[in-house]
């Protein structure tokens, strides 16, 4: 029975999704690059989202930021509960940390972390892809982007032993 549990969950779409992704992660250089440049990655687009100006009296800071983390935490969780969860602790933390560089060191210091973190991210994202051999994974499919953070998470599960 539990072989055929199993062998139910690997037929989720999360384990397709990260199966594939997997597969043009195999390099362990490469892998430990994108172990801290996807995180970085998301944090800096939470970050610019939030740099976008709102109306004070309508929206507070961080709306535009986090209209597409309530999105992503949606595919998230339909894609495995757990995963949703953590991803949704995730935004918090990185909505958290935002909120205290905007609100310590103001909107401009914020917004140029933001944009330096996100190109040396990216560069670091494409040589370890240019180590690996292959092209990033979201060049086939841009579903790719979020599965990314999710893939990242999903490591950090098996390692403490968690299921997702």
């Amino acid at each position: 029975m539990s072989t055929l549990a199993h062998s139910d969950a690997a037929e989720r779409p999360i384990d397709r999704w990260f199966a594939s992704y997997s597969g043009d992660h195999r390099n362990a250089t490469n892998q430990r690059i994108h172990v801290f440049a996807v995180p970085a990655i998301l944090w800096s687009v939470i970050a610019l989202l939030w740099c976008i100006p709102s109306p004070d009296a309508l929206f507070k800071a961080g709306v535009w930021a986090a209209l597409p983390m309530f999105a992503a935490m949606l595919f998230y969780y339909r894609a495995s509960r757990t995963l949703g969860l953590g991803m949704l602790a995730m935004f918090v933390a990185l909505s958290l940390l935002t909120n205290w560089i905007a609100q310590s060191f103001g909107i401009r210091v914020l917004l140029w972390t933001a944009v330096t973190v996100f190109v040396v991210a990216w560069i670091a994202q494409f040589i370890g892809h240019k180590i690996e051999g292959k092209k990033p994974s979201f060049l086939t499919d841009l579903t790719y982007l979020l599965i990314g953070p999710a893939w990242v998470l999903a490591k950090l599960y098996r390692k403490l032993g968690w299921s997702y």
